[in-house]
């Protein structure tokens, strides 16, 4: 009962809370309401007044602005303190990052504890550290008290020098981007100064084609109404051109004077990583306050493009702008092969922690059973020695660790890098670019690599657009028509319009009046005034900086070239331009009519309506009246919406355009298909009212003009299609063959659309002939999980049904592309859906993510990084992810791989300092895997297990001795000879396996991708392979001691019968295991050169000169005595030179028939597959052009069954199979048609002096 009531309480107390605030909500709702009413009362009678001067007057009279509803689109919500406000030419009363940026590691205050860390993070520094605190206790080190603590510093040493070195390399990219300059207005005046000196609030000029140097809010431009046109492919990778504006007020203003007389302050939101979101105000001194949105924000890493200036004002600098904001601080990285050395040496570490204590408890049985018999040694009761016993065996078997591997491998990565930065043949020689090798810690993980994740635009593309051809009235007409009958090449870029265009077979057809030269002059209109792309005289913008950048985003300025093309979309523009090269020469655009020259003709077209492309229209119309008074629409898509809008007379040459689609899609290229229709007079008044309507209606506005475009867009006649190349860089699709060869998993993320990039993926062959494209396009986080686990279950009943079949699970595997929109993969990444969505990707022979942002990028690594560990304890290793990337929306995802390459490309060097390794084109990342990632995987792994093996051999022996030593801890060997085992009679085999052993020559990896596999799978070193050593080692230790023992077990090895002592034996022991352990390292070598051979035969000469100098020096040099007469000794005895020849050929015979047997097996299997040899294709199926399949077979991720196919599915399946894809901006600040509509080419720009 007393539960009961409580919970009765609670409940009558719930309610109560429950309508106190629901009366305080409508309350506040009814006082927001007054005061809104209120407002537009005052504003009605005092039109012509400001409402409000102050902040507090403005919140009074408008009550729904204020403090606790300022949310920002970021999902911010802003009080007082939280805002940042920026007061215009004035001083900031507060301090902001300042605008330097940094992609180093290290810093000059953070160099030392984070070099210390990074270096203490490996278990092997750690133990030596510890044993050199040891050797400095009195009477416990049988070694001396600094044979480990200089080598230890020694190896700091090199590290640091080599760390300092590639953090230097990194600094000098960061100051090349920090030193340029901008234009800054000071005092009235524009100076240059550098972008590490800019701060928040100051005012800055943006040149055409120049970076902006932080977040700016735009003030105004050279063009009309404040309009800007922005490059972000170095932000998302889209292609098109974004526009913004600045507002009506700041508009206007084109001058400096003007500039430095304005003055307010603009709040604005905190710093944050949402890159297509902002809120803020502007509030002008007696003016009203307007707000600030995304329409406004220039970001750090875009271009301004096609526009001659803009003004802004600083908001965000440095590491606060929102590109910085998606970056990671770069990262401390360590190889796989390093990480699974590190942990091995803690296991180590345990073993000889055993038999430290193992050995100093048979010290302790053995003194307690012998100290009374062995008197004469003065050993005095040892159960109070055992810690000191303890500590002593640590420091004797330490080198069971090798000290001398880490300062190995710093050297010979540090080779290694300098091999890769020399390599001639990853040098490119038009940028004077050569490969680089920024850190050489992870050399050895390229040979590794199992997923490679790469940027589109700038990085398998070349961010150029290029008309190739068009089909008109079923005849294909291209640019390379006119080189051939003229006989002189024509490059893309030089087009000349007073020289007028060749005598082309086009040109024969319009003049000469054939029975298609109508369809073919309609064609070229279209193309030539179809589009939202603006003119400009050449001569009237001297003040462009063109650059060599005559990209697709960029507009062309040529010498000797008259009109300068401005295109938001550079499908656009390449149209435009193939247009002037046919000689339809568009040159003049108004708010009401453009004009072209068609063959030397001029014609004028009043353009009535502009019927905008969307991707849900996937089609572009205009309605022009000709200077006959014509009303034509000229239409512009896709095939399968310009083919159902086709009149029945409009069909002539639909079969054959439709054969030429297929043929253009075969060769990689975007299609679009073209139309128009004549609209009488009185048809169009009666639309143009009904479109009207529709544009100005409150509700579903957006449905409305789409229903009222589709009205006129019928009847259609069909005229041709066109056909564009978005180029690929050199090589692309080969090397992304040798890639999925190597069975390198490829994952594309791009910020671009979901049809180009699927239209690129057919380009590189990516994606090939019969293979199947989930596409997954969802809007909510149940539908993602329905069709993940759908398609998932799908592969699951394939496996189940391979076991009849057994290349059933193989066939689908790779004959599966995963296809995915950005919105889609934020729910898949969740954590509900993480596993799953993984394994739907594993599954797939490729996977591509479009419209992602730099984070998504990031976190699809994660994913694979997290999801793909190996649970096998015998090879336990990370799956390896290289990233690689040329734009500044790239770093995330390259800091976050385990490997990443960045592209000295031309969307700026960010990427490029971020990464581990930068290279000119992704082409050159097929040698850098296949070739120097398997040579230094190969040589890192044999190194190391060289290493320990050398070290087990010898330090080993001192646990056999120990038994005949009375576990007393004396040596068996001289002190030096034990210091200067690593440091020279040892240390070149090491360095000539890491610098110079190729397990295959580099044309036998590059031309056989398949090898790859074997360095991927870790298949050289695992914890099965490092143990496997292990014993070997100590093996070898066994015989290398018992023999020579046996040999030496009557004391006498001399025919005078003299005795030589225990130091005689330990000569020959050592002299045994150097020879051994070089034969060794000859052995396990596959590529011999001079300087091997003199690594290992002079390591053995070099012992033999040590021992014949050492044992001369004393007494002149003090140090050895009792290494005295050694040589005399060794060299005089027939039982030491018959060891020599006997005990390393026999501790080595079983490795020698091990290698025998796998040689053989290697051969007879035929290492390379014949599958695997490079195909002889022809020289036009290498080319960029040969790479589309024309069947493809597209699975839409439905809720529905696999069986049904809807109406949308099969016209995707169609436009793909077609080669559709166009790229324009959508949902920008301003419409297309309020564009053009703003441009009067005919009128001078504002210089913006």
């Amino acid at each position: 009962m007393p539960i009961v009531r409580e919970i009765r309480e609670r409940a009558e107390f719930g309610a109560q809370q429950v309508r106190s605030f629901a009366s305080q909500s409508l309350s506040y709702i009814r006082e927001k309401v007054s005061a809104f009413n209120e407002y537009i009362v005052g504003k009605n009678q005092n039109n012509d007044q400001n409402w409000s001067t102050t902040t507090s007057e403005r919140n009074l009279s408008a009550g729904f602005i204020s403090n606790e509803d300022d949310v920002t689109t970021s999902g911010v919500n802003l009080e007082d303190s939280d805002k940042r406000v920026i007061f215009i030419n004035q001083q900031q009363p507060q301090k902001y990052c300042n605008n330097h940026i940094s992609t180093a590691k290290y810093s000059v205050l953070s160099f030392i504890p984070s070099f210390l860390f990074e270096q203490f993070r490996r278990y092997s520094n750690c133990f030596f550290l510890f044993i050199a605190l040891l050797q400095q206790i009195p009477d416990v080190s049988p070694t001396g008290r600094y044979t480990t603590l200089v080598p230890l510093i020694f190896i700091l040493s090199v590290s640091a020098l080599k760390e300092i070195i590639e953090d230097f390399k990194r600094h000098r990219a960061d100051d090349e981007i920090n030193h340029r300059e901008i234009e800054k207005l000071q005092n009235g005046q524009w100076v240059n100064v550098k972008w590490r000196n800019l701060a928040v609030g100051d005012i800055v000029k943006v040149l055409n084609n120049q970076f902006f140097p932080a977040d700016l809010i735009l003030l105004s431009s050279s063009e009309p109404q404040g309009i800007s046109f922005i490059e972000t492919s170095n932000l998302d990778g889209e292609t098109n051109l974004k526009i913004r504006q600045g507002l009506a007020d700041t508009s206007k203003i084109v001058e400096a004077k003007d500039l430095a007389q304005l003055q307010g302050t603009i709040e604005s939101e905190p710093p944050n990583r949402h890159l297509y979101e902002y809120n803020g105000n502007f509030k002008e001194i007696n003016r009203q306050v307007q707000p600030l949105g995304p329409d406004q924000m220039l970001l750090r890493g875009a271009m301004l493009r096609n526009t001659v200036w803009v003004f802004g004002i600083v908001v965000y600098t440095g590491h606060d702008t929102k590109l910085m904001r998606n970056s990671t601080s770069a990262p401390l990285k360590r190889s796989t092969v390093d990480k699974l050395t590190n942990t091995q040496i803690l296991m180590l570490f345990f073993i000889l922690v055993v038999l430290c204590v193992t050995s100093a408890i048979f010290n302790q049985i053995w003194t307690l059973n012998y100290f009374m018999d062995h008197w004469y040694l003065g050993i005095i009761d040892g159960t109070k020695n055992f810690a000191y016993n303890l500590l002593t065996f640590i420091i004797l078997y330490n080198n069971l660790i090798p000290i001398s591997l880490q300062v190995t491998l710093e050297l010979v990565r540090f080779l290694q890098a300098i091999f890769i930065n020399m390599d001639i043949e990853m040098y490119h020689e038009e940028s004077n670019t050569p490969a680089m090798a920024r850190t050489s810690n992870l050399n050895e993980e390229l040979g590794m690599v199992k997923y490679v994740f790469t940027d589109k635009t700038g990085t398998l593309t070349r961010n150029v657009m290029e008309f190739k051809k068009c089909s008109i009235a079923g005849q294909i007409y291209s640019l390379q028509d006119e080189v051939e009958e003229t006989g002189e090449m024509m490059s893309s870029t030089s087009f000349t319009v007073t020289d007028g265009p060749a005598q082309s077979r086009l040109k024969r057809n319009i003049l000469g009046h054939k029975s298609d030269s109508s369809v073919s002059r309609e064609f070229m209109t279209l193309m030539a005034i179809c589009h939202t792309v603006i003119p400009e005289n050449a001569t009237s913008t001297s003040s462009y900086d063109i650059a060599d950048n005559v990209g697709t985003s960029s507009s062309i300025n040529v010498i000797n070239d008259d009109i300068i093309y401005h295109a938001a979309s550079p499908d656009e523009r390449a149209l435009v331009y193939g247009a002037k090269k046919f000689g339809f020469v568009f040159h003049t655009r108004t708010p009401t009519y453009v004009e072209m020259d068609a063959l030397d003709n001029t014609e004028r077209y009043e353009i009535l309506n502009v019927l905008e492309f969307t991707s849900s229209r996937k089609r572009m119309s205009i309605i022009a009246r000709n200077s006959r008074g014509e009303i034509k629409l000229y239409c512009k898509g896709a095939d399968t919406v310009i083919f159902e809008r086709l009149a029945p007379h409009g069909q002539q040459y639909k079969d054959i355009t439709l054969k030429h689609l297929e043929e253009f899609a075969t060769e990689g290229l975007r299609t679009l298909c073209f139309a128009y229709v004549d609209i009488p007079d009185d048809i169009y008044d009666q639309w143009k009212d009904t479109y009207h309507k529709a544009s100005t209606a409150l509700q579903n506005r957006e449905r409305k003009v789409e229903d009222a475009a589709s009205l006129i867009e019928t009847n259609l006649i069909l005229l041709g299609a066109t056909a564009i190349e978005d180029k690929l860089q050199d090589e692309v699709p080969e090397t992304i063959a040798a890639l999925l060869d190597a069975n390198i998993k490829l994952w594309v993320l791009t910020g671009d659309k979901q049809e180009t990039a699927i239209n690129i993926g057919y380009s590189c062959r990516l994606l090939q002939q019969g293979m199947d494209l989930i596409i997954m396009n969802e809007d909510s986080l149940d539908s993602t999980r329905t069709s993940i686990t759908r398609h998932t279950s799908d592969f699951l009943s394939a496996a189940s049904s391979s076991c009849s079949s057994s290349s059933g699970e193989h066939y689908k595997k790779d004959n599966t592309a995963l296809i995915i929109d950005g919105k889609t993969l934020k729910y898949a990444l969740s954590c509900e859906l993480r596993r799953e969505f993984y394994e739907l990707c594993v599954n797939c022979k490729c996977v591509i993510c479009c419209r992602v942002s730099p984070i998504q990028k990031a976190d699809c690594i994660m994913l694979v990084r997290e999801c793909s560990k190996s649970k096998n304890m015998w090879s336990r290793n990370d799956t390896v992810t290289l990233a690689i990337g040329d734009g500044a929306n790239d770093v995330a995802m390259i800091q976050r791989a385990h490997v990443g390459v960045g592209i000295s490309g031309v969307e700026g060097l960010q990427a490029a300092c971020a990464s581990d390794y930068s290279i000119a084109q992704f082409r050159y990342l097929r040698k850098l895997l296949l070739v120097h990632g398997a040579w230094n995987y190969s040589r890192m792994c044999k190194l190391i297990l060289y290493s320990f093996y050398k070290n087990i051999c010898l330090y080993v022996i001192e646990l056999w001795f120990a038994i005949y030593s009375g576990w007393s801890g004396q040596i068996l060997f001289e002190r030096w000879t034990i210091g200067l085992y690593n440091v020279f009679f040892t240390a070149l085999p090491p360095f000539a396996i890491g610098i110079f052993d190729k397990v295959y020559s580099a044309e036998t990896l590059f031309r056989n991708p398949k090898i790859y596999e074997t360095f991927q799978s870790a298949r050289l070193f695992n914890v099965k392979v490092f143990w496997i050593w292990i014993g070997n080692a100590l093996i070898h230790s066994v015989i290398l001691y018992w023999m020579p023992m046996f040999s030496y077990f009557g004391d006498v090895i001399w025919k005078e019968g003299r005795d030589g002592g225990y130091l005689v034996l330990g000569n020959m022991v050592y002299t045994y295991v150097v020879v051994t352990v070089c034969l060794k390292a000859g052995l396990i070598t596959n590529s011999w050169t001079w300087l091997t051979h003199c690594a290992i035969w002079g390591s053995i000469l070099l012992w033999f000169f040590f021992m014949l100098i050492y044992s001369n020096i004393w007494p002149i040099v003090r140090v050895g005595a009792v290494f005295s007469g050694i040589h005399n000794m060794i060299f005089t005895t027939p039982v030491f030179w018959l060891g020599l020849i006997l005990i390393p050929v026999a501790t080595l015979l079983l490795d020698v028939m091990i290698k025998v047997i796998q040689n053989r097996h290697k051969t007879s299997n035929a290492f390379i597959p014949r599958s695997s040899q490079p195909r002889q294709e022809t020289k036009a199926s290498l080319t960029e052009t040969a790479r589309l399949l024309v069947r493809t077979n597209v699975r839409r991720v439905f809720g529905t069954g696999s069986t049904s196919r809807s109406h949308s599915t099969e016209k995707r399946e169609l436009e793909l199979k077609h080669g559709f894809a166009f790229s324009q901006e959508e949902n920008g600040t301003l419409s297309q048609s309020e564009v053009i509509r703003c441009y009067d080419t005919n009128r001078p720009k504002p210089e913006g002096n």
